[in-house]
């Protein structure tokens, strides 16, 4: 065909397309990190047609399917929960295009993100998810925009902030409020390293830890024994300091008591074992509160052999077995579970043992209905450490009959306003929020706020964690508003009771990036981010992956922009780190590199863009030892899009071939990726002038994402005008009006659908380029009464959204082709 020229105002269209991604918003949870575009390869110049104006070009420019290879991720973190492991949230890292081949140019989604922290519903395993092995949910979907990435293991595959999970305490004993420094870290991941030393036990709640408050006896009188009555003297002068928080202190003092009853000999009575058993116990306990777990196991060990060996009774030996399975429940991240379990559960049968007498209450003596309260308080407390257990192990339904077991015994024991009580609900709420029950993990979570201030304060750190789950719960529930006022609020708090820097700090203020780059505020999105990278990078250790992911976080949104050379100074920082952390052959690493070629490719670098996928590649074809995998095929139709953009169409073109038979292979013949394919190679052949082959593959690609996509898909609209474009300049004015109107019923089908609003107005300007062409196509065929409507309505629609006056595009055949080709319009012409 001879070149097409164009009249009246030149416009230029390079038809490519993005597919838009199929996914939505960002959950609370949060989320979020790339998903990457494919592009399809830009037509000839003769493929210009009027009526398109840059955004249209640009939606339609270059072949399909983002240069980078697949993503797979390792782990930003979604919930953040009073008690359960770290709010900072485990973590991904890479972002590319996934198996399903993302897409560039459209506007982001939401998915395009992932959070800092895994959501209480989405990433319940902490764990580096394949490319098919993403977990289906509210925040994290596999679509052909990319996979998400998914969470690395922080400590455990456990939720984050399951070892968190609020123990309660004891409402009738005595402590003294938080002063400086009382405040031990005792191994939860909200620690800087998630290191067992530096976990934080909050100190207001009970786990069974501090039982035997009573002094001893000093009375000369009852005991003749000047070192016992030294040792006891010693002893509650260290129980008083207890009591008043001051636990460096209260060990110094068991510590002397201690080498005082040494003196009494190693044959001595059952009162100087009980004595003994009394200081190592408590001394176990300050020693937790101080962070020197390992001391205190030692202490309770100790005090475990004593009451066996003294034969002190078995409450005695029962209070040590829970109190050394909570420092293994804290310190050993690789302990078995299940004994834990089964020292709680020992502990637990010994209790009820004590509760379940014959004789009536009524003629129990003080003492028994003492000790029949104690050993249910006692219960109540067990099973409250139990329901951790099997929250840390996702075993939720085991985790909630628990709780509700706990809640009952302290509602009734402690009374209503018990912070115990509070403790148990707040528990049972996050447990409702991980199996989904979001209704009642918000009433959970309101009844702990309603309960907890009074005791805690109103910036106490858990009800900083209680505001942050309660606007995770608005945020998958699409109330956004109410999510950025509670996350502002959990920010507020958080600062106020931890300082400006902490990994919960740096976890809220991922959330608040992830819910403005949903509404698409990317300036505030950006500068949440860019503040939580500043608290990571104090808090955490240089190569942490949650710093890695906002890193990433931070690229996307400059890749949104267009600001390519931003995105990639972020993503040559995350691809340091991930040498560091994971070696050069990682495929971790494969994907930063893809990201990295994308970003040359953008700017138009193709030789460097080449160099970086061909190492990515080479990473991916060692790791899975063929090209049989969707991440490399992803990669091969990354490289095809560099080949094509330098002209070496042969290669570009088997790249394309070798991505669809794997991608047919796994995906089947009908689904979108492989649509991409289709598109990219029809592409090819028309740009090297096979005409009738391109429009045929044109075709497949229409019918393939008719099928996985559906009617009124915008990819659909994108096909339909591109092969209205293709038959518009051979000459086939029929065909290419029969397409521009398919894709017009299409557009105005979905503006019908849509609220009036940013996304609307895309709409009806669509509809209006779509008029502009159907517009030029009646010029070429002289019929001008239709030509006029079309023009007049399009003009319309421009001004009434505000569009440039020359956003009308009236373009056409010169008049000596227009004779050759359609000697009937000559006349009018």
């Amino acid at each position: 065909h001879s070149p097409i020229d164009q009249v009246l105002h030149l416009s230029t269209m390079n038809h490519a397309r993005s597919l838009s991604s199929s996914s939505s918003a960002v959950s609370s949870t949060g989320t979020v990190a790339v998903a990457e575009e494919e592009e399809r390869p830009s037509k000839r110049s003769r493929l210009s047609g009027g009526g398109s104006d840059d955004s249209a070009q640009n939606s339609h420019s270059a072949m399909v399917e983002n240069l980078g290879s697949s993503t797979t991720a390792a782990a930003l973190p979604t919930s953040s929960t009073v008690a359960h492991a770290y709010v900072g949230n485990a973590v991904p890292a890479v972002a590319s295009a996934a198996s399903s081949g993302g897409k560039l140019q459209l506007p982001p989604t939401p998915d395009q993100l992932m959070s800092l922290e895994p959501s209480p519903r989405t990433e319940r395993a902490l764990k580096v998810f394949g490319p098919n092995e993403i977990p289906r949910s509210s925040t994290a979907r596999s679509s052909s925009s990319g996979v998400p990435i998914a969470n690395n293991p922080l400590t455990k595959s456990v939720p984050e902030s399951n070892r968190n999970h609020l123990e309660g305490k004891d409402s009738e004993q005595r402590h003294a409020p938080n002063e400086p420094g009382n405040e031990a870290m005792h191994g939860d991941a909200s620690s800087p390293t998630g290191s067992p030393s530096q976990n934080y036990q909050r100190q207001e709640y009970d786990e069974g830890m501090f039982v035997f408050t009573h002094a001893l006896n000093v009375d000369p009188a009852q005991v003749p024994s000047e070192s016992m009555r030294s040792a006891s003297l010693l002893y509650n002068v260290g129980l008083t300091h207890v009591c008043r928080g001051k636990y460096p202190e209260a060990r110094r003092w068991f510590e002397l008591a201690l080498v005082r009853i040494s003196l009494l000999g190693a044959n001595h009575s059952s009162s100087v074992a009980l004595a003994m058993f009394y200081i190592y116990h408590n001394l176990g306990h300050v020693q937790y509160r101080l962070g020197r777990n390992e001391e205190a196991m030692k202490s309770y060990r100790k005090a475990l052999a004593l009451a066996r060996d003294g034969k002190l009774g078995n409450l005695h030996s029962a209070a040590c077995l829970n109190c050394i399975a909570v420092l293994l429940f804290h310190n050993d991240v690789n302990s078995d579970s299940r004994k834990v379990l089964n020292l709680f559960e020992n502990a637990l049968a010994v209790y009820r043992s004590h509760c379940n007498s014959n004789s009536s209450p009524h003629k129990w003596s003080s003492h028994q209905q003492q000790l029949e309260r104690s050993a249910r308080i006692a219960t109540g407390t067990l099973l409250n450490n139990i329901g951790r257990v099997y929250y840390l192990d996702a075993n939720y339904d085991k985790a909630l009959e628990a709780y509700c077991g706990a809640l009952e015994i302290r509602q009734a024991l402690l009374g209503p306003n018990s912070i115990d009580v509070a403790a148990t609900i707040c528990n049972k709420g996050q447990t409702h929020h991980q199996r989904g029950q979001l209704d009642l993990a918000m009433d959970c979570y309101q009844e702990f706020l309603d309960l907890a201030p009074t005791r805690l304060g109103s910036n106490h750190r858990d009800i900083a964690t209680i505001y942050k789950c309660m606007a995770e719960i608005h945020h998958e529930q699409g109330r956004l508003e109410e999510a950025r006022t509670m996350y502002e609020q959990a920010l507020q708090a958080g600062k106020s009771v931890l300082g400006n820097f902490h990994p919960e700090l740096a976890s809220t203020l991922n959330k608040l990036g992830n819910l403005y780059y949903e509404i698409q505020d990317l300036d505030t999105a950006l500068k949440y981010y860019t503040e939580g990278l500043k608290v990571e990078q104090v808090v955490l250790e240089a190569t942490h992956p949650h710093i890695v992911v906002t890193l990433m976080n931070i690229a996307q949104i400059h890749r949104n922009r267009g600001n390519f050379a931003a995105a990639l100074e972020k993503y040559q920082e995350v691809h340091s780190l991930q040498m560091k952390s994971h070696g050069s052959n990682s495929l971790e690493v494969a994907n930063t590199l893809s990201n990295i070629g994308l970003m040359q490719y953008q700017t138009k670098a193709y030789s460097e863009a080449f160099n970086f996928y061909q190492e990515a590649l080479r990473i991916q074809r060692d790791h899975y030892g063929s090209d049989e995998n969707l991440e490399v095929a992803s990669t091969l139709n990354s490289i095809g899009l560099v080949l094509f953009n330098q002209g070496i169409y042969g290669l570009a073109k088997g790249c394309f071939n070798d991505s669809l038979r794997v991608r047919k292979r796994f995906l089947g013949a009908d689904h979108r990726d492989v649509a991409i394919l289709w598109y990219n190679i029809a592409t090819i052949y028309l740009e090297t002038g096979d005409d009738d082959q391109a429009i045929h593959l044109y075709k497949e690609t229409l019918r393939v994402e008719r099928s996985a996509l559906g009617e009124n898909h915008q990819d659909v609209i994108l096909t339909l005008q591109h092969l209205g474009l293709v038959h518009q300049q051979r000459g086939e004015l029929e065909h290419a009006l029969n397409y521009f109107s398919q894709a017009l019923d299409i557009e105005r089908a979905r503006v019908r659908n849509e609220d009036r609003g940013a996304t609307g107005s895309a709409s009806q300007i669509a509809v209006g380029k779509l008029l502009n062409l159907v517009g030029n196509i009646h010029l070429q065929q002289a019929n001008v009464s239709k030509m006029m409507d079309c023009y007049a309505e399009a003009s319309r629609i421009y001004r009434d959204w505000a569009q440039p006056n020359d956003t009308l595009v009236i373009a056409g055949y010169n008049f000596y082709g227009l004779t050759k080709l359609h000697p009937p319009s000559a006349p009018k012409a």
